[in-house]
């Protein structure tokens, strides 16, 4: 850094208060000679975060975040040194001081490669609005369900067959070797041809950095021919392993929300930011990198990987465990989402609606849930053998976790997951607070059974599932006996759900539940915003679900639940058996009514 610069820097950071710049983004409370507020880095609810004018820094006690002014404008909105400098100063009214000739060289090309890309964008956009454009239109508009304000937003385009865009920036001095170098152009191999557009009949998705510039684009086809999306070609303005498309748009809203979704696509991106999902972003036809998640962790330390339901989704997301093992650090990490019935997030939005798709986002999963998943998906674990190769498998996993505390935090968390799920194996040694705690398990266990040998615990019933019943009743009020009595044998938290429950069963109770749309009147009295939120009455709607198809799922979601619980009674049962002699015969007695009890389940529902 020259002289020059330096006392440019230290003019400038006299001139802005770095509270100024932070109060932006975060809530300061003044205490004394500095502020604090709950830090912008890291997820917290005592504010741990602090602020000094005088000394011009922050600093985070919590996450250990600490800075001047330019670092705190580049970790919140994820910018290069020079353009957070560049961004002060702009505020203030100063000028940066001459860079030496070789950087103006280069800023000056690098700038007029950014304009071309511009023109380029600006050609794609006009053709959209021409008859040639037509058919790229329409499917934007018709088979997309994209607005006029979208499609302006996102500066979608077309690109023609007939080498147009060649011809045009041709007209306008830019020249064959520029095109080329910017992947505009195709080149072939074969000489006696000429160099053709790289796009071609094509609607034309503009790729920015996060400062806007256009750097590259994406073309989806409107025949049949492939493959179906095009990017360009890595150019000197264009790396796609570091780039995530949209960060442009979604960086503030990320920010601001605290979350950012990663989708598998282009036209992911674009439904969800126009179902008011504004913080969405995707890689750039490849699989997630290491470095485009550093990029999403500069605006959000725990961001949502969103992947279809299906087998492609569910390898796209295990090849995403390994991208992030390695690098997780203190704070930082994913979570994830996989939506069903095959849908990607834009054909879901449009036939279920935003409200499903956010039930997904609050119900996403954490990174070591996907890791132990992973363990031991298509695996038999009937055997020791393999159990000790899940339990080997694990651990070559985790050991792919550089950060020591994180990766020791692991390896405790699988520990517990896998003695839970396999019991105590000779490959795994408790320590002396794991066996005490084993202990006051086992006689927690033995106290819910009494002398008939009976356990009386019940199945927990979740709000999720819950919501799916109080649906299924209010569609078909014939359906409020079939589960009525049903439910007395299961675990209810008490919430808005359960009091939309009670109402509806004494609706019944005074015949006033035997039309759907009555009853659904009735319940809006005393809970209109609950019923209206209630997005699993819409589906089923949108769907037309039968009343067979109703009981039917709920038949299967409550069996399931009595299922696993059964599961983990024979678990206990088994565990008491081997560990403690008191009760023994009561504990085999009810052992065996288990066993019964699940027969009898499966056999009424071969489903699960």
């Amino acid at each position: 850094m020259t002289d020059d610069f330096k006392k440019f820097l230290d003019e400038l950071t006299s001139r802005i208060s770095i509270s100024e710049i932070v109060g932006e983004k975060v809530k300061l409370t003044k205490r004394g000679r500095e502020y604090t507020g709950l830090c912008p880095f890291h997820n917290e609810k005592t504010p741990s975060f602090t602020i000094n004018d005088s000394k011009g820094f922050y600093h985070c006690f919590g996450c250990g975040a600490h800075g001047d002014i330019v670092k705190f404008l580049m970790d919140s909105e994820g910018l290069p040194f020079i353009e957070a400098v560049k961004k002060l100063a702009a505020r203030v009214g100063m000028e940066l001081p001459a860079l030496s000739p070789e950087n103006q060289e280069a800023g000056i090309r690098r700038k007029s490669l950014y304009e071309i890309m511009n023109m380029a964008a600006l050609f794609f956009e006009k053709n959209l609005r021409m008859p040639v454009g037509s058919t790229g239109l329409s499917y934007l508009r018709n088979k997309r369900g994209l607005s006029e304000d979208t499609i302006t937003k996102f500066r979608l385009g077309y690109a023609p067959s007939n080498n147009a865009l060649k011809a045009w920036l041709s007209s306008k001095g830019i020249s064959d070797e520029d095109m080329t170098e910017l992947g505009l152009i195709a080149v072939p191999e074969d000489k006696t041809k000429s160099p053709h557009d790289f796009f071609r009949n094509r609607v034309m998705i503009p790729i920015t950095d996060k400062q806007g510039n256009v750097i590259a684009f994406g073309g989806r086809i409107m025949d049949d021919g492939q493959p179906k999306y095009l990017n360009s070609p890595e150019t000197p303005i264009f790396n796609k392993r570091r780039i995530l498309y949209n960060m442009h748009h979604a960086r503030d809203a990320a920010y601001q929300n605290k979350r950012l979704i990663i989708c598998e696509g282009y036209m992911d991106v674009i439904a969800l930011d126009s179902f008011n999902f504004q913080y969405a972003v995707a890689p750039l036809g490849t699989a997630l990198t290491e470095e485009q998640i550093i990029e999403a962790w500069k605006v959000c330390n725990n961001p949502i990987l969103c992947f279809d339901g299906d087998s492609a989704g569910i390898r796209a997301a295990i090849r995403s465990i390994d991208r992030v093992l390695p690098i997780l650090r203190a704070g930082y990490s994913v979570n994830y989402i996989f939506l069903k019935e095959k849908k990607d997030p834009d054909e879901l939005l449009h036939t279920l609606g935003p409200q499903v798709f956010e039930q997904y986002l609050q119900r996403s999963k954490p990174l070591v849930d996907i890791l132990w998943h992973k363990c031991k998906m298509n695996k038999d674990t009937q055997t020791p053998e393999q159990k000790a190769l899940i339990e080997k498998e694990t651990f070559e996993e985790v050991s792919k976790i550089k950060d020591d505390k994180i990766r020791a935090y692991y390896i405790q968390e699988m520990k517990q997951r896998i003695y839970y799920t396999f019991g105590k194996g000779a490959a795994f040694k408790q320590d002396k607070k794991e066996d005490k705690t084993d202990k006051k398990r086992q006689l927690s266990v033995q106290r819910t059974i009494n002398k008939s040998g009976n356990l009386v615990k019940k199945p927990p019933l979740t709000d999720l599932e819950l919501r799916k019943i109080v649906a299924g009743m209010l569609l078909y009020p014939d359906l409020i006996n079939r589960y009525e009595e049903k439910l007395t044998s299961f675990e209810i938290e008490n919430g808005i759900t359960t009091k939309i429950m009670s109402e509806i069963l004494e609706c019944n109770q005074n015949g006033e539940a035997g039309d759907s749309d009555i009853l659904l009147e009735k319940i809006k009295l005393n809970y209109a915003s609950a019923v209206e939120n209630l997005w699993e009455l819409t589906m089923y709607k949108m769907q037309h679900t039968s009343l067979i198809d109703v009981q039917e799922e709920l038949d299967d979601c409550l069996t399931e639940i009595q299922l696993k619980q059964i599961n983990s009674d024979i678990k206990e049962c088994i565990t008491l058996m081997k560990n403690t002699s008191k009760n023994s015969d009561d504990v085999y007695v009810r052992y065996q009514q288990l066993l019964e009890e699940r027969n009898k389940l499966l056999q009424k529902n071969e489903k699960i």
